[in-house]
């Protein structure tokens, strides 16, 4: 759009009044309409100033403000190209009937089309040149067209008429400067009539011209500046919260949805009755925000209190009435809370866990009980690993979804875990734990869903911790074992936001821990859980995988462990274990998966492509120690020397891909002829001494930056050494140089891909 428009152009405002629309597609709406316009000029070449200019809107009406528009589109020039000479004039050099014809489609006589040559030779065309459109012409086609690419959830049709939108339309202001634009839309007819406040202000609001309209509806108790009305409705919220002596509770989310259900909002402080706060404040608070729109008021401890406020879209004479109608409104809810709450604390928590057996956590997979056993046999395996008390980590697992058998889950499923927390602390079952392990147990099974969405804290206690990793662990393996692997946008298990979250919980926790062995544990149990639910399944991924057994003696000393718990604990004979297909295969593609969830991680904290590939290419079995080679890798790229060695690396990679046979796994030093190459083996093995200690305690930055320092050295191999030589022995001799060098300057990334 042009910053400074041609003369003359006018201001242009579009509205288009409606019933109430669908609070939530609200804001799509007004923006899809925005764009729409802007784009229809734009394509037919209409100048137009944007400045400020943004979607406005409320529930009765979406509306276009702009500035300045060119009253007028710029001159159109055309070009049409004819037919070539040889076929537009015959032998006497007189039109032939091609010739006419293209003519006559111009309208103009044969003799005033020009020609032109190209790379085929000499052929007519045909030039012109009008005026352009007037806007006002062309302003009901671009809104037609904007209109039209709508994303329109569910059409609706009124009347008996044949066209729809997403709610019966009732008025069209189409106005360009002072004048209104003749045409309609949905069977009204464009004027400058809007409507006020369905309530406090009857019959039309005539708006003037496009610079008045934001204060002509502002007097008619309409609001229709989004920005404006939601300042205004959390302005109106604190204001009452303070009035009672706390503070609202403001989510963004909630404060959006009640935006789009008024025009003109004003706040009424409400109550309830205290009793209702020995429910957990999230189901109340879940209720008030999600059922009525309400906004909750916090103590300064950031405690549920018994107030709350509403917002009314009307300036009450009688707003007591108002506050009776919602606190009668949220009673039965709470009400209903209560006593789910309270019938769930006589059962107890650790009965709840007896009804998971009977419920479906996937088919191929069981029940929810027996996730709840994988689960617990992870965290037993990760939580010595992260200073937890492995029997405390179990326990706690196994009663992590019992409160799915819940009625206040039932009721509100965002409870998830949370629930769980407060049933834990009331459950007699746990009486024999320490003060401390039980409100390390209950917080646990909350933390477990952490983080629950983009954006989200992780889980803050080391058991939560082990949980939350053991959780994400299972459904990850199970996931793949059974077939669910993600495609397109279909991701029915949330496969991915739980690869993010598994990631995240051992990056940002500082978690060193092997991570692939733990996806290898959790996909000998998942492939287990789907041999015994399928055998016809079992069979067909041994087919695949021909036949490759998993055995004890083959896997690391952690799965090992495992595999001997395992067989105990389900009294499976161990040649059934032998005839499972590999879980390697599954865990490693599990692995892989989350490296990509990586990709957008690090990409979002600003670490490069080039960065990540260069640490992902080494496929480090730690996701913490993959984070600290990110950090190193970008330090060691902001040194002078990081490019030239990154080319070396990959001019040595290059080398090596060619060689055929075997390189020498020693550098025989009476085979170092010339001085440059002596020179550049003496300093290989003293970066062997100087950064060995520093890699295998992640010392990443210092190995790196002592590996910058053999620049001269290797610059210098390469000036003044032939690599393949004839002499085998030579030549040999120094391929083995140059692996050695390789395989240390590759130690904590794949620093080659540095070199662009």
């Amino acid at each position: 759009m042009s910053a400074k428009l041609p003369l003359p152009a006018l201001p242009l405002l579009v509205e288009l009044g409606t019933e109430e629309l669908p609070v939530k597609a609200l804001p799509a709406l007004a923006q899809a309409l925005f764009d729409g316009v802007l784009d229809a000029l734009n394509k037919r070449g209409i100048a137009c100033e944007r400045g400020d200019a943004k979607p406005l809107y409320s529930p009765r009406r979406l509306a276009v403000q702009l500035p300045a528009v060119a009253v007028e589109q710029p001159e159109q020039r055309s070009e049409v190209l004819g037919p070539y000479l040889n076929v537009a004039l015959d032998a006497d050099g007189q039109p032939t009937k091609a010739l006419q014809g293209f003519a006559a489609k111009a309208g103009v006589d044969w003799t005033q089309l020009e020609r032109i040559a190209d790379n085929k030779g000499e052929r007519f065309v045909h030039r012109a040149l009008k005026p352009g459109a007037k806007t006002a012409e062309l302003l009901p086609e671009v809104l037609r067209e904007a209109i039209a690419a709508m994303p329109i959830p569910k059409p609706m049709r009124w009347g008996d008429h044949d066209y729809a939108f997403a709610r019966p339309v009732h008025w069209l202001v189409l106005l360009l400067g002072d004048d209104v634009v003749e045409g309609g839309l949905f069977g009204v007819r464009a004027g400058r009539d809007s409507r006020g406040h369905r309530f406090l202000h009857g019959g039309a609001v005539t708006i003037a011209r496009p610079g008045d309209y934001l204060e002509t509806l502002r007097a008619a108790k309409v609001l229709a500046d989004p920005d404006e009305r939601r300042t205004h409705i959390a302005a109106e919220v604190e204001q009452a919260a303070r009035a009672v002596g706390g503070h609202a509770r403001i989510d963004a989310d909630n404060l959006e949805q009640v935006n789009c259900l008024v025009e003109w909002p004003k706040a009424v402080a409400c109550t309830f009755e205290p009793e209702f706060l020995a429910v957990p404040q999230e189901a109340l608070i879940a209720t008030m925000e999600a059922n009525q729109k309400f906004f909750p008021v916090l103590s300064e401890g950031g405690r549920l209190t018994e107030h709350f406020v509403g917002i009314a879209n009307i300036e009450s004479k009688n707003p007591e009435e108002i506050r009776k109608g919602y606190e009668r409104v949220i009673r039965p809810r709470f009400a209903d809370a209560k006593f789910f709450y309270d019938e769930d604390l006589k059962q107890g928590l650790s009965a709840m866990n007896a009804g998971l057996a009977s419920v479906t956590y996937q088919a191929k997979l069981g029940s929810v009980a027996e996730k709840a056993n994988r689960v617990a046999a992870l965290a037993e395996v990760i939580a010595p690993q992260i200073g937890v008390d492995p029997v405390l980590a179990r326990r706690a697992a196994l009663l992590a979804k019992a409160d799915l058998q819940s009625r206040m889950v039932n009721e509100f499923p965002e409870l998830q875990g949370i629930a769980g927390r407060y049933y834990a602390k009331h459950d007699a079952a746990l009486d024999d734990l320490s003060a401390d392990d039980r409100q390390s147990l209950a917080n646990a099974i909350d933390e477990a869903y952490q983080p629950r969405f983009a954006g989200d804290d992780i889980a803050l206690s080391p058991l939560g911790k082990t949980l939350a990793i053991a959780e994400r662990l299972d459904t990850l393996a199970g996931g793949f074992a059974a077939g669910l692997k993600p495609t397109g946008n279909k991701d029915p298990f949330a496969l991915r936001r739980n690869a993010l979250g598994l990631a995240r919980s051992l990056i940002e926790s500082g978690i060193d821990i092997n991570l692939q062995s733990l996806l290898s544990t959790a996909a000998l149990q998942a492939v287990l859980a789907v041999a015994s639910t399928s055998p016809k399944d079992a069979e067909k991924q041994k087919e695949h995988l021909k036949g490759v057994a998993t055995a004890t003696t083959d896997t690391t000393a952690i799965r090992s462990s495992f595999v001997a718990n395992f067989l105990r604990d389900h009294a499976v004979d161990q040649q059934q274990v032998l005839h499972v297909l590999n879980a390697d295969a599954i865990a490693t593609e599990a692995y892989d998966f989350i490296l990509d969830r990586l990709r957008g991680y690090y990409a979002d904290k600003g670490v490069s492509v080039q960065h990540f590939n260069a640490v992902a290419e080494k496929h480090p079995t730690s996701l913490y120690d993959f984070d600290r080679r990110i950090d190193a890798i970008g330090t060691f790229a902001t040194l002078p020397e990081a490019a030239a060695l990154a080319a070396a690396n990959k001019r040595i990679g290059n080398i090596l891909k060619k060689v055929e046979g075997d390189i020498p796994a020693t550098v025989d030093a009476t085979l170092l002829k010339e001085p440059a190459e002596s020179a550049l083996a003496e300093a290989v093995e003293a970066v062997y001494a100087e950064t060995g200690h520093a890699l295998a305690h992640g010392d990443y930055v210092n190995a790196l930056a002592h590996l910058a320092r053999l620049r001269p050295q290797v610059d210098a191999f390469f000036d003044n050494v032939m690599v393949n030589v004839d002499d085998l022995p030579l030549r040999n001799n120094r391929l083995a140089l140059l692996k050695r060098l390789a395989d240390r300057l590759g130690s904590v990334a794949a620093i080659e891909h540095l070199s662009g």
